[in-house]
C-alpha cells in the first residue's frame, strides 16, 4: 500500500474494536428497518470500516438536526411497488404527465420506501428529436415541496426548476413544464428542492435527444442506458437524512450500496462482437465513478452537451456526480465479464492508499457471433469535424483575460472538538478527488448548520447568494476556478453551470488537447480550471457544486445572462 504520512496515534486505533448503541431502535420493523406506523425518526451510526474507526470521546453525539426517513405513519398496503423505467418515444408538440410519489423498492431481498417518478426506478426514459419541445405536466405526490430541473438543457429559464424560475411544487399540487430539447446527446432530470434527500430517494432520469443525423454517431448493435447512483443502508434499513439540513456535509452522503438503473444485479447478455453505446449518467449525492469494463475495449465518444473533437480509447471512465458521458464498447471473446468501480481508495486513519473495486453490473458475451459487425467503425478513431468546427469559431476567446474568478474553500463552526482536532492532521495530505468517505463518523455528524461550503468572488469578496453577476447574451466569459487546498477538509467539487454550455480549456495551466461542451466540470482539490462558457440563453440562472450536501449547506450563486440590446 502506498503511504500518505505517517500513522496516527495508536489510540486512535483501539477505537476499532468498540461496539455502541447510539440510540434504542424500534423493535418492531414491517419494512426493512423502520416501523410502518410511527410518525418518528431515530438517529443510529451508519455503517462504519473499522479500520477508519470512530473517534475517542465520540459515542454519544449525533447530527443536529431532526432526522427524517420517507414514508413513516404509512403502511405497506399505502405504497404500491415501484416499476421498472419505461420509455417514452416523443415528437414534437407532445405532452407527458410526471409524477412524483412514494413507492416501495426491492433491494437484494428487502423492502424499503423510496421516491420515484411515475411510480419507477429510475424515472422514464423520455426520448426526443433535436430541436423539439415538448410539454410535462408535473404533480407532486411526495412529503415535500418539490421541483423538477431538467439537467443540462438550453431552454426557457422559467421551466429550469430553480428558485429563479418558479416557486417550489407544493405536496399534492402540480406545475406545467416546457422543454426545448436544444442539443443531442443525454440529459437527466431530478428535484432542486432538497435534493440530497428527494434525489438520494430515487427521483432521477434520463432524457436521451437524437440528432437528425443518421451518421451522427458511430454504427453499433445496440444502445444502453447506465445511471449509477449508491445509497446508504445497514442491516435495519436507510440510514436518515437530516429533515432541514443534510448531514455528510463535509464530503457529502457515500452509499455503501451501488445501483445501476436502481438495482444491485445489472445484466446484460450479448453476442459475441456486439459494439455497445453506453450512454452513462452520474446521479449519486457525491461518489465519482472510475468505470473500468473489464473484457472489453473502450471508446469515448461524447459527454454532457457534445461529442468529442476527437474519439479516444480508455481503459477506465472517471464520471463526477452530474456528468454524463457516451461510450461505445467492444466485447471480442465469449464469458462474463463484471462492470467495475475500481479506485485507489483512501484510509486516512492509517494513512494509505489501497485499491479497491465494486461489481455495478455484469456483461456475459455468448459464443454465437454477432449478426451484423460494426467492429471496423469501433476500431477506426473518428475525428468529428462538426465538433470542432463549432469550437473553432470560440478560438479568438481562448487566449482573453480572466473575467470571473472563483474560489472554492469553506467555513466550519461549532463542530465536536475531536473532529477538529483529527482534522488537524487529516489535512497533512489531501487527494486531489475523495473515491471513497474516509472518514465515516465525522461526515455524518458534520451538518449543514455547522458547515459553510463558499463559492468566492476574489474581486468583490462576495460568497455564494450574495454573489450576481450580469451578463448579456452572446457574451463569452473565462472562469477561473481554484480549488483551495489549505482549507478545513478541501473537497473535490462537480461545478455545474445551469442553462449555457462550456468548455474546459485548461488545468493549472496544461490546455485540453481534446474539448467537449459541457455543463459540468470537477475542479479537482488544488487545481485551477479555466472555463470557457457561452452565454447563449437569456434568463435567471445558478452555478453550484452538484454534491447535493454542499449544494445545501450554501455552494451556489446566481447570474443573469439578459437579452442583447
Amino acid at each position: 500500500m502506498q503511504k500518505l504520512y505517517p500513522k496516527i496515534s495508536f489510540l486512535l486505533m483501539l477505537f476499532a474494536g468498540l461496539s455502541f448503541s447510539i440510540q434504542a431502535q424500534h423493535e418492531h420493523h414491517n419494512m426493512a428497518g423502520h416501523s410502518m406506523d410511527t410518525s418518528k425518526a431515530v438517529w443510529r451510526m451508519p455503517p462504519m470500516n473499522m479500520e477508519m474507526p470512530m473517534l475517542p470521546g465520540m459515542h454519544n453525539e449525533l447530527p443536529p438536526v431532526e432526522p427524517f426517513i420517507a414514508g413513516l405513519g404509512l403502511t405497506k398496503e399505502d405504497i404500491p411497488f415501484a416499476k421498472p423505467q419505461e420509455i417514452l418515444e416523443l415528437a414534437d408538440g407532445d405532452t407527458v404527465a410526471l409524477q412524483a410519489s412514494i413507492v416501495r423498492r426491492n433491494l437484494e431481498g428487502k423492502d424499503y420506501v423510496m421516491y420515484g417518478y411515475n411510480g419507477q426506478y429510475p424515472g422514464p426514459l423520455l426520448k426526443a428529436p433535436q430541436n423539439s419541445t415538448v410539454v410535462v405536466e408535473f404533480n407532486n405526490q411526495i412529503e415535500f415541496p418539490t421541483t423538477v430541473h431538467w439537467h443540462g438543457l438550453r431552454h426557457d429559464y422559467r421551466f429550469d426548476g430553480t428558485m429563479f424560475s418558479q416557486d417550489p411544487v407544493m405536496i399534492g399540487e402540480s406545475f406545467t413544464y416546457e422543454l426545448f430539447f436544444r442539443d443531442a446527446g443525454v440529459y437527466w432530470y431530478h428535484p432542486h428542492v432538497l435534493e440530497y434527500i428527494q434525489q438520494d430517494l430515487g427521483l432521477y432520469g434520463n432524457m436521451l435527444v437524437a440528432p437528425p443525423e443518421e451518421d451522427y454517431y458511430n454504427p453499433v448493435n445496440r444502445e444502453e442506458m447506465l445511471i449509477l447512483d449508491d445509497i446508504l443502508i445497514d442491516d435495519q434499513g436507510m440510514i436518515p437524512w437530516g429533515k432541514s439540513s443534510p448531514t455528510h456535509a463535509l464530503m457529502g452522503r457515500f452509499g455503501n450500496v451501488m445501483l445501476v438503473n436502481g438495482k444491485t444485479d445489472y445484466k446484460l447478455n450479448i453476442d459475441r462482437n456486439e459494439v455497445l453505446r453506453f450512454y452513462i449518467t452520474n446521479v449519486a449525492n457525491t461518489r465519482t465513478f472510475n468505470m473500468v469494463f473489464e473484457g472489453a475495449k473502450v471508446k469515448v465518444v461524447g459527454s454532457d452537451v457534445s461529442k468529442f473533437e476527437e474519439e479516444v480509447y480508455t481503459e477506465n471512465v472517471p464520471i463526477a456526480v452530474a456528468e454524463r458521458y457516451i461510450v461505445e464498447v467492444l466485447y471480442e471473446e465469449p464469458g462474463t465479464y463484471p462492470i467495475l468501480n475500481s479506485i485507489q481508495a483512501i484510509n486516512h486513519f492509517r494513512g494509505e492508499f489501497y485499491p479497491h473495486k465494486d461489481t455495478l453490473g455484469m456483461v456475459t458475451v455468448s459464443k454465437k457471433k454477432a449478426d451484423e459487425s460494426f467492429t471496423e467503425a469501433f476500431n477506426t478513431l473518428r475525428v468529428n469535424e462538426d465538433v470542432k468546427k463549432d469550437i473553432a469559431g470560440f478560438e479568438p476567446y481562448f487566449d482573453k483575460p480572466v473575467d470571473k474568478e472563483l474560489e472554492l474553500t469553506v467555513a466550519v463552526k461549532n463542530l465536536p472538538i475531536p473532529i477538529m482536532q483529527s482534522m488537524q492532521l487529516d489535512t497533512a495530505y489531501v487527494p486531489h478527488v475523495e473515491w471513497n468517505d474516509t472518514m465515516p463518523m465525522m461526515n455524518w455528524l458534520s451538518t449543514g448548520k455547522q458547515v459553510e461550503w463558499i463559492l468566492r468572488d476574489p474581486a468583490t469578496g462576495k460568497k455564494n447568494m450574495d454573489i450576481y453577476w450580469d451578463f448579456k447574451k452572446g457574451d463569452v466569459i473565462k472562469l477561473r476556478i481554484f480549488n483551495n487546498p489549505d482549507t478545513f477538509h478541501p473537497m473535490n467539487h462537480p461545478f455545474h453551470i445551469h442553462g449555457q454550455r462550456h468548455l474546459v480549456l485548461s488545468m493549472d495551466g496544461v490546455e485540453n488537447p481534446n474539448m467537449v461542451w459541457k455543463d459540468t466540470s470537477i475542479i479537482p482539490v488544488g487545481s485551477t480550471v479555466d472555463l470557457l462558457v457561452e452565454m447563449s440563453n437569456p434568463g435567471k440562472w445558478m452555478m453550484h457544486c452538484h454534491i447535493g450536501e454542499h449544494l445545501d449547506a450554501g455552494m451556489m450563486l446566481g447570474f443573469e445572462v439578459g437579452e442583447t440590446p
